[in-house]
């Protein structure tokens, strides 16, 4: 094997460079979704490893395969080439194998050490040992460079202290495999550059490191290996001296478009919703200037913690923007609350539908019906049960929802017919501007080109739709045009005739595009 020397990186070709990890052909499957299928990768001792892939190409669900929180359907794993069987956190661990998670998972009301050691206390003659458990935890932070006492309030840290924390847990329990996810995603500049000289501290005392992230300028900083992922399955491999951005796009994406995208051409009427300087409440760093016309579908794309679905969720009021200007149809829009949006013809089908989207112990009429229910009742307020009926079941036809009945339980239904009664229930009202946030996640082929055939024509009815979407077939194709978000801000903005993944993943993950793409900001 060459080994790769880098200036002022500490590995010499000396190293010991012994397969601390082998997995093979790891699969794994959920109802309906494939996540994993033949999986392979190889860990060296005190390398760092970056997986990378879209979202949902199966990295998380093979780190917790890794990491006991799931098991395989098939496969294997090996610790120094010995077949073992993870089966649970505390199996991971007894093997070395140490998972961070990218939400810490620290007890703020106890200080470091109780948290390094909490369920490992160290005891003597039956009384819990505070001095050995203190002198202990003060030298796993010395090992992640963390000048603070032990005895200090993990609530006084900052997110980045507590990062160190959690490493030297791991450090504790002898982990020789840290699985890092998304390490650097609530960290400031100077904590992650901490952290870096942290991890590359690691690699040098031998731990070797899987490295998620999004962000491909660490991984080319920090990797000595790139594993890539794409629909659950190997997409190819870097070594050091090939890491370089364009590189990781193009194993990350690459595949073709689904033949059921069928767009009609639309000359988009006037500025539907417009967003001026708008500063949303978890990204208040930066202001977003858009506009959406009528008959526009217009894509929101970018990777996990980009901040889409908090920019579409600041839209429509369940977070009121900080600042800024909001004008629908022209006017200006005080919108602080979801019923004011409601007001000003605006419509938001969440991300997660079961919670946000849908009443499911409610009946389809019930749910349908229910964000208009001031309008389905006579004078007294009593309930005029006739029109609710009759609208209901035009907008199931209309929808093509199948249910035995209106008078149906929703959560008796397919996933794909529950977003559309979330569809249903906005429609009812015909909304000005539609937003949508992963409008299929988790529905089968079939109901997703039903929706998308639904997004076409109230797109050529006039609706303007901003739809953020984690799908890279389904951003290409259904948008007019896409707005790309990176860490809380539009990175940039690509009409349709410069669609493409490579362009996508370029502004998604902080990069540029090439001069002979350049398009306006």
């Amino acid at each position: 094997m060459i080994q790769h020397r880098e200036p002022g990186n500490p590995q010499s070709s000396a190293r010991d460079t012994s397969v601390v990890l082998r997995v093979s052909k790891i699969s794994k499957q959920f109802p309906g979704v494939r996540a994993l299928d033949g999986v392979s990768l190889t860990l060296r001792r005190g390398e760092v490893l970056a997986v990378i892939g879209e979202n949902g190409a199966g990295k998380s669900t093979l780190m917790k395969i890794l990491a006991g929180i799931e098991q395989p359907d098939s496969g294997t794993i090996a610790i120094d080439e010995h077949p073992v069987v993870i089966d649970s956190v505390q199996s991971a661990l007894a093997h070395g194998i140490a998972l961070i998670h990218q939400e810490l998972n620290l007890c703020d009301n106890l200080d470091i050490a109780a948290n390094i050691f909490l369920g490992r206390e160290q005891h003597t003659g039956g009384w819990m040992n505070r001095r050995d458990m203190l002198r202990e935890a003060e030298r796993f932070l010395r090992m992640v460079g963390l000048n603070v006492p032990p005895d200090t309030l993990v609530a006084r840290l900052s997110i980045g202290q507590q990062q160190m924390v959690e490493i030297a847990r791991a450090l504790s329990v002898d982990a020789r495999i840290l699985i890092m996810d998304e390490p650097t995603s609530s960290l400031s500049q100077q904590e992650t550059e901490t952290l870096f000289e942290v991890v590359k501290g690691l690699r040098r005392q031998g731990v070797s490191v899987i490295y998620i992230s999004h962000r491909l300028g660490e991984v080319r900083e920090l990797a000595d290996r790139v594993t890539v992922l794409r629909d659950g399955r190997n997409a190819g491999e870097l070594q050091r001296d090939e890491i370089d951005h364009d590189r990781m796009v193009r194993l990350m994406v690459g595949r073709d478009i689904s033949q059921f995208y069928v767009r009609q051409s639309h000359t988009p009427g006037d500025p539907m919703l417009e967003l001026e300087e708008l500063v949303v409440p978890r990204n208040p760093r930066h202001k977003i200037r858009l506009q959406i016309r009528a008959g526009e579908i217009v894509g929101l794309a970018g990777l996990v913690g980009a901040g889409r679905s908090e920019l579409l969720q600041c839209i429509f009021g369940i977070e009121p923007p900080l600042s800024g200007t909001i004008r629908v149809g022209g006017r200006v829009a005080r919108i602080r609350h979801p019923l004011d949006a409601i007001r000003h013809g605006l419509a938001l089908a969440p991300e997660d539908r079961k919670t946000a989207g849908v009443i499911l112990e409610m009946t389809v009429q019930e749910n349908i019906t229910l964000p208009g229910l001031r309008a389905y009742c006579h004078p007294g307020g009593i309930r005029n049960l006739a029109r609710e009926r009759h609208d209901t079941e035009t907008l199931i036809r209309r929808l093509r929802i199948k249910t035995p009945s209106p008078h149906q339980i929703v959560q008796l239904l397919s996933g794909g017919n529950q977003q559309k009664v979330v569809l249903a229930k906005w429609l009812a009202l015909t909304p000005r501007v539609l937003l949508l946030d992963e409008p299929t996640r988790g529905i089968d082929v079939g109901a997703k080109r039903e929706i998308y055939q639904l997004m076409e024509n109230l797109a050529a009815s006039g609706v303007a739709i901003l739809f953020a979407s984690s799908e890279m077939e389904e951003v290409l194709g259904m948008s007019d045009r896409v707005l790309v978000m990176h860490e809380g801000r539009i990175a940039g903005e690509l009409p349709r005739e410069k669609l493409s993944e490579e362009n996508i993943m370029r502004l998604a993950t902080g990069g540029s595009l090439l001069a002979t793409e350049s398009v306006g900001r």
